[in-house]
């Protein structure tokens, strides 16, 4: 099987949807063998900055030498940025072989009645990748939820995670934030360590306490009001937290939050491996992730941002805020996935912008550009419709004049689209 037809193996089981659960994911684990019991585990489950917080422990923990996985998702730019090893994708010949391997066990279930997900297979893949590479520890983030997610097969890691909480998947996983928080502290297992965000809205962490408690866990949260800010622009923060100095290249207050989560996840790593004060900063330092709030220009001001859901949205404007004051015109294009808060998360957004422009994400889910310009035209006087991602941030890039601001934001799948596009139009400028 080649790299290619691995891919489209993996992406031919989406037809069977979203179905949470973990019996499907056991049964098929044990056909494999159980790859997922050789390996030790930080999972990370939440709402928004699930990919910040296990990029940069994985970082971290490369910089001490250990062999490190990470499995993330959604993707940008790569598929197999969704399955790292040692801070770069994972060889396509291996993955190759591990999906080849799953895709054989796979049909046999399914002669039995057995139908696996998309998200079940890849993660199955991701174990007998992460086994054969003989890792130390895997960081991995949970996809949907955390109870029944397909990643919740794992024994008791070294540490759980529990980022920011919001309301998210409300189909799914609830319509309240403690039903919410219930389902993301599934992944939270007898006698564990817990890191949990701080500044979660109160009932979500008093779900977080309850439940730590419930599994004689101990849980830490960081204590954000020590944390003294030196210095702070949309190109990065520097901080000062518990007699260290740290610096993130991704902005934002929110950032700070997922670092000190971080920092106190690492410090109790050192409990397990040989990790350095030194390599938490390195690795926090070198982390920056493609389209959380991603500076591809600084002059004319341009960033791509795929934030999904008002919480995530929020974060974005209030970083976006203090880089506009004396600029020139705003523009904003935008997709977003139509069974997401799309008016919440973009009105601030649109009543600020001069120009707005709706395109459609190359997805079934994604709503149409004609009906998201309508709903922006609520709140901006030019809000216009181009069907085609592509051609809008051609079109947009090339009219930009010196202070202006263009922000590509709304979907992870619209930045994976127009990424690159972006990057090589404005070379090209």
């Amino acid at each position: 099987m080649t790299y290619e037809e691995a891919v489209a193996t993996i992406h031919s089981y989406l037809q069977f949807g979203i179905h949470p659960g973990l019996s499907r994911m056991d049964t098929l684990l044990c056909t494999l063998g159980n790859p997922h019991h050789d390996l030790r585990y930080v999972h990370v489950a939440g709402t928004n900055g699930k990919g910040s917080v296990s990029t940069a422990v994985a970082n971290v923990l490369t910089k001490a030498g250990l062999r490190t996985g990470l499995y993330t998702s959604p993707y940008v730019s790569d598929f197999l940025e969704r399955i790292q090893f040692c801070g770069k994708p994972v060889d396509r010949s291996l993955f190759a072989d591990s999906v080849e391997t799953v895709k054989a066990k796979i049909d046999e279930l399914a002669q039995k009645g057995t139908v696996i997900t998309e998200f079940e297979a890849l993660t199955a893949a991701a174990f007998l990748c992460f086994q054969k590479l003989n890792c130390d520890v895997v960081v991995l983030e949970v996809g949907l939820g955390g109870r029944l997610d397909a990643t919740n097969v794992i024994p008791a890691p070294l540490v759980n995670v529990i980022t920011s909480l919001s309301l998210d998947h409300t189909a799914i996983l609830g319509d309240t934030i403690e039903q919410i928080a219930r389902e993301k502290c599934g992944t939270i297992k007898e006698g564990g360590r817990v890191v949990c965000s701080a500044r979660q809205p109160r009932e979500a962490l008093d779900v977080v306490r309850e439940v730590s408690r419930e599994k004689n866990c101990t849980l830490t949260v960081p204590d954000v009001d020590a944390v003294d800010v030196l210095c702070a622009d949309s190109f990065g923060t520097r901080f000062r937290y518990e007699g260290g100095d740290y610096f993130t290249k991704m902005p934002g207050a929110h950032q700070i939050l997922n670092m000190t989560c971080v920092i106190e996840a690492c410090r109790i790593l050192q409990n397990t491996f040989s990790i350095t004060e030194q390599q938490i900063r390195e690795g926090i330092a070198e982390t920056v992730l493609p389209a959380r709030v991603e500076v591809l220009q600084k002059e004319p001001l341009v960033i791509l941002d795929g934030g999904h859901n008002p919480d995530g949205a929020r974060a974005f404007y209030r970083t976006l805020e203090p880089a506009l004051a004396g600029r020139g015109r705003l523009t904003v294009i935008a997709g977003m996935m139509a069974d997401k808060a799309v008016e919440e998360s973009l009105r601030p957004l649109i009543s600020r912008c001069d120009r707005f422009v709706a395109v459609t994400p190359a997805n079934p889910r994604a709503m149409k550009a004609g009906k998201l310009a309508a709903l922006a035209a609520r709140y901006c006087s030019d809000a216009v419709a181009v069907e085609s991602p592509v051609e809008a941030v051609r079109q947009e890039i090339s009219l930009l004049q010196d202070r202006d601001v263009l922000c590509v934001v709304g979907s992870l799948y619209l930045a994976g689209e127009v990424r690159q596009v972006m990057i090589d139009a404005l070379n090209a400028k």
